[in-house]
């Protein structure tokens, strides 16, 4: 599979571990040396989500991800389509516990 943004942003795409859920909300975001800000996911995985950002980010950057009451989760810029679409991979799991549900 090729790059998913058109502006040729993004290494080839590798196949997803878990699908992606549609989701509409709001999470804060955080780029290093910068103050959070409210952003809209779009979909979301243990692995990663698809976000809007305000500023264009750079390929690898990394970010952080706060969902409500969870954590700040630490992620890294895998693609970006456009000037807001991009989606990110989560260093750790967004959702520890979902794994360990799944092997019960």
């Amino acid at each position: 599979m090729g790059s998913e943004n058109g502006s040729g942003l993004g290494g080839p795409q590798l196949p997803r571990r878990n699908a992606r859920v549609p989701l509409q909300a709001e999470v804060q975001l955080r780029r290093s040396g910068q103050r959070h800000y409210m952003v809209n996911v779009y979909d979301i995985s243990p692995e990663g989500c698809r976000l809007e950002f305000v500023e264009r980010p750079r390929l690898d950057e990394t970010v952080w991800v706060k969902l409500g009451s969870l954590e700040s989760i630490e992620a890294n810029v895998c693609w970006v389509k456009g000037t807001m679409s991009v989606s990110s991979s989560c260093v750790r799991s967004i959702l520890p516990y979902s794994r360990r549900r799944s092997r019960s």
